[in-house]
């Protein structure tokens, strides 16, 4: 049994948050700022960045950015970029998330889902070099990894696993 059932009604709210709207390579959020925001992407595709190097690319409607630095009460580590005009929902995220106990379950199961797909990627890279397979392999699984670190999605939760937060459809 999914632990949030209704799509519907998520969708509902995430309706009724505002949108912000980006052009093609514009900054969502940057390194070592604070917005507050939990933006929850509706449509386009972005970049997920640190420190120069690509972890991620995102274009999955329902993917959630701003939340690790709320969450740790850090700065953003990573800077999020748009590819292509891009719309998000924008959310107070502290106020959501406290007041809101669907939308901190949403972002708890992208959260748990983006771990657990990272340590799968990871004890496949172990596996690898104990084996020592070749170095393009290591390379494609280190890509791997990276991109199952950017499927942060309502969508990818939906097929994922066992792990269904809606029913198909």
């Amino acid at each position: 049994m999914p632990l949030i059932h209704d799509a519907e009604t998520w969708q509902r709210k995430l309706a009724a948050l505002p949108l912000k709207s980006f052009r093609a390579d514009e900054t969502v959020l940057a390194a070592g700022t604070r917005t507050g925001q939990l933006l929850i992407l509706k449509s386009g595709a972005v970049s997920v960045s640190r420190g120069g190097t690509t972890i991620a690319t995102v274009s999955e409607p329902g993917a959630v950015f701003g939340e690790m630095s709320v969450l740790l009460d850090q700065p953003h580590a990573a800077d999020v970029r748009t590819l292509e005009a891009s719309q998000f929902h924008v959310a107070d995220a502290v106020a959501l998330m406290a007041n809101d106990s669907a939308a901190l379950l949403y972002v708890a199961m992208v959260l748990a889902r983006r771990v657990d797909l990272a340590n799968h990627a990871l004890l496949e890279l172990k596996r690898e070099l104990a084996t020592g397979e070749p170095v393009g392999l290591l390379d494609a699984t280190i890509d791997k990894i990276q991109g199952l670190l950017g499927v942060i999605g309502e969508g990818y939760l939906r097929a994922g696993a066992g792990v269904s937060m809606f029913p198909p459809g």
